[in-house]
Parts: structure tokens; C-alpha cells; sequence
């Protein structure tokens, strides 16, 4: 796989500061999702959009799009792909005082962390396990990087790692 986790000093660089809440940030923008997501922690709730940094709303989308177009609405349902764990989260990194998390730039989207969480590793992941390749490729293929297939652990991690 070719993409590569950015550095702390690349991420600053190309994606500026992390965004504080509440502040009228011109780096978020709000896209629209071609089939509709379920709320990890309440999957009654489903939404249609969400907010990412605008440097990556044209490759997150076309992930979805491709995510749709291969796997189709009912198999992205059956397997856990739509239970959206969140993107933006102003934060630092679990464990840390001074790193700042992905999320906190909106260049990081969590799906289905239930089964794949922070210290899950494979083959309990649930996004280590075949059917999920393609997922993992589309993903790659739009300039993200996953950290469960780079570091077998935090599988429900896609972090945005293409600098121009």
C-alpha cells in the first residue's frame, strides 16, 4: 500500500492548525453522503451529511461513492460500513497531553468502532477479516491510509494521508 501516515510536522503544514469548535472555520465543509449513515452509538439515528476539512470533501466523497458502487447499499449495511463513529472531534490523541488527534483537522473518519476498536487487533477486528478488502483498496485509492492495516490496531481509523 503506498499512502503513508503524515507526520505531525505534515499535517500542520498542509492542513493548518486544528480547528476549535465553534469557531466559523472556512477548512470545514459540510458533504453529502450517497446512502445514508447510522450513528454507531444509536443506530436509530441516521444522517445524510457530514463536516470534514474541505481539503479532503472530494476524496471522502468519492470513497463513498465507490464504497456504494461496489459493495451496493444492502451489503454496506449488513457488513457494518455505515455505522459512522464521527470525523470531526477536537481533541488530543488518546494517551497524549501535547499530540493533537487527526480528528481534530476533520482529516480522520471512524466506521463501525464497536468491532473494531482502539486496541482490537486481528482477526477480532472485524475490518481485518476479507470481505473488507475492497473497502480498505477504495479507501488506499483515495489518498487515506487505515491504521489497523498499517499498524494492527485502531481498525476503524481512515485518516487522510495524499499532500499535493
Amino acid at each position: 500500500m503506498a499512502n503513508t501516515i503524515l507526520t505531525d510536522a505534515q499535517v500542520l503544514t498542509h492542513f493548518g492548525q486544528p480547528i476549535p469548535p465553534g469557531t466559523n472555520s472556512a477548512n470545514l465543509t459540510k458533504i453529502t453522503l450517497p446512502y445514508p449513515m447510522r450513528i454507531a452509538w444509536d443506530k436509530k439515528v441516521k444522517i445524510t451529511s457530514v463536516y470534514c476539512h474541505q481539503k479532503i470533501s472530494e476524496p471522502l466523497t468519492a470513497v463513498f461513492n465507490d464504497l456504494l458502487a461496489h459493495y451496493g447499499l444492502t451489503q454496506i449495511q449488513s457488513l457494518g460500513i455505515d455505522l459512522y463513529g464521527g470525523i470531526y472531534n477536537y481533541r488530543k490523541m488518546r494517551g497524549s497531553t501535547s499530540k493533537w488527534s487527526r480528528h481534530s483537522w476533520a482529516i480522520a473518519i471512524d466506521l463501525d468502532p464497536e468491532r473494531n476498536g482502539l486496541r482490537t487487533k486481528k482477526p477480532k477486528a472485524q475490518f481485518s477479516k476479507p470481505e473488507y478488502q475492497a473497502m480498505i483498496d477504495i479507501f488506499y485509492r483515495h489518498g487515506f491510509v487505515g491504521y489497523g492495516p498499517e499498524k494492527d490496531y485502531d481498525w476503524m481509523h481512515f485518516e487522510y494521508a495524499k499532500i499535493d
